[in-house]
């Protein structure tokens, strides 16, 4: 991934997270609900695809960027996850998201950007 530092992304996503983008948002787990706005909103910026897998009956959407895994929601369970990397379409985590959501995050994440120029955007 030599097109941003995970570390460094995590760290903005961080800042952008609020009640906002997730209903499932808290300050002790900020990740919590942010799966599939976060995948969209990262795969529309850094490109790549978009990856399932089934944790407690629910999906968990998460990024394949550069032939990687790319989770940053992952912090949001409290156990290790077990990944089936099933390949989905964006229309499969939009389904639990709303635009709303996204626009609000997608408007974040791309302010915070700028403020860290060394960080390659893929998509405009």
């Amino acid at each position: 991934m030599d097109k941003f530092t995970r570390e460094k992304v995590l760290e903005i996503l961080n800042k952008c997270w609020s009640p906002d983008s997730s209903t499932k948002w808290t300050v002790e787990n900020p990740a919590r609900g942010q799966c599939s706005v976060t995948a969209l909103v990262i795969n529309d910026v850094f490109s790549g695809g978009i990856m399932k897998t089934m944790i407690d009956n629910e999906w968990h959407f998460y990024n394949f960027i550069d032939n990687e895994r790319v989770d940053f929601t992952a912090s949001q369970f409290p156990c290790k996850i077990n990944y089936d990397d099933i390949k989905c379409k964006r229309v499969d985590a939009s389904f639990d998201t709303d635009l709303k959501k996204f626009q609000y995050l997608s408007a974040e994440f791309r302010k915070q950007m700028k403020e860290h120029p060394e960080l390659e955007l893929v998509k405009a």
